[in-house]
Formats: C-alpha cells, structure tokens, sequence
C-alpha cells in the first residue's frame, strides 16, 4: 500500500480546520515547505514556520479564518501517486470559474494554475482548492 504525503498534509490542515485549531505541526518535505509557502501567499492559510526536532524537521502552520469558517473548505487531490494528470499550459482546469486555485508543479516550482498560465508553462496538476 502506498500512502500520499501531500494528500495527508491536505487532511491534517482540513481536520485542524474542523477542530478550530490556530496551528498545525506536521512533518516537513521540500513539497510540503513549498505547498505552505504557496497557500500562505495565496491567503489561504497564515505564516509557515520551521520547527527543528533533535533528529527531524517539522512544518508549523497558522490556520486563518473569517468570521470562524476555515478560508479554504475543500480540496481535491487531481493527481495521485498511482495515476499522475499532467497538463499543457493552455489545458490548466480554473477552479469555479477563478475563484479557487489550481496548484501546478511546474519546471519552476509549485505555482498556481493562473501563474503558470501567464508563465506559459503546464505541469502537474497537484490538487484544486477553494
């Protein structure tokens, strides 16, 4: 059985959210640092901090919210580790016509579908949230 660490990462911030928790600690990945960083500048979650443990790196992520409901609700893991969806530049999904976010793992990092557009790159696409 083969596990998906970004789709955990996904669940732990949803159930962290359901719980009204202000922080997450999770276990760190370049992929996971980088989703963070990417969610945190797209508003969905807050400041991304690195804990180091004595023998592991950890994630620390601040949870946002308005008026007590979570700032993203859902998200959708688009490519998984058994079946990878890649996708052309001008092939990138928009999620509920712009209003959530597609993340790409492009050549040049993990992006969102609209910066990847504009950048005239495709890529992976890693999940769609809104």
């Amino acid at each position: 059985m083969t596990t998906d660490p970004i789709a955990d990462f996904f669940i732990q911030i949803k159930n962290s959210y359901a719980a009204h928790k202000n922080t997450v600690v999770l276990p760190h990945s370049n992929i996971k640092e980088a989703l963070a960083r990417l969610l945190s500048k797209e508003g969905y979650i807050g400041n991304v901090g690195i804990l180091k443990d004595k023998e592991k790196k950890l994630l620390q992520v601040e949870l946002l919210y308005d008026n007590k409901i979570p700032k993203f609700t859902q998200v959708v893991r688009v490519s998984k580790p058994g079946k990878r969806v890649y996708a052309a530049k001008n092939r990138i999904p928009k999620v509920l016509s712009g209003i959530g976010t597609t993340v790409v793992s492009t050549s040049a990092g993990v992006m969102t579908g609209r910066q990847a557009r504009k950048l005239g790159l495709g890529g992976e696409l890693i999940c769609k949230l809104w």
